[in-house]
């Protein structure tokens, strides 16, 4: 999928409700930021950390500035592959999902069927200790997920 100007600037505003769950002191990129980066690298055929990080890094400075990345020295910034994973995995993905959801209804497109898929997650360990299984429901004709459930 490719995303528009529009679609770019949108997506920090669908996250900015959800909780952060990194400490405040020493926060560099804001949360919505880091969500609006990982959400659009994966809308874009990325699949895991390092080439979400690596389709971050090929944005110019136009796009950085559409995800509201941070300004520093008159350039944006990224966060690193490390900011990524550690923001992905700690938030909330019950608030995600709902913010994702929110933002297809605007912006995604209506296919006629939906294939069911379901997937475990390495290294996504629940409280009790045991790895988490993720069902989606994806779009035949568009590919897109429109909704993921643990």
């Amino acid at each position: 999928m490719k995303l528009s100007a529009q679609q770019m600037k949108s997506l920090p505003y669908f996250f900015k409700e959800i909780t952060d769950p990194r400490r405040s002191h020493g926060t560099r990129h804001r949360l919505e930021t880091v969500l609006s980066l990982a959400a659009a690298a994966i809308l874009c055929g990325m699949c895991g950390y390092r080439s979400i990080s690596g389709w971050t890094k090929d944005l110019s400075q136009l796009a950085r500035a559409r995800f509201n990345c941070r300004l520093e020295n008159k350039k944006y910034i990224i966060p690193s592959e490390s900011i990524i994973r550690d923001v992905l995995i700690r938030v909330d993905p019950i608030e995600l999902d709902q913010a994702l959801q929110k933002w297809n209804e605007e912006y995604g497109s209506i296919d006629e069927s939906l294939a069911i898929d379901g997937k475990t997650m390495c290294n996504a360990i629940d409280k009790n200790g045991r790895q988490a299984h993720i069902m989606s429901a994806v779009g035949h004709q568009s590919g897109q997920c429109y909704t993921q459930k643990k």
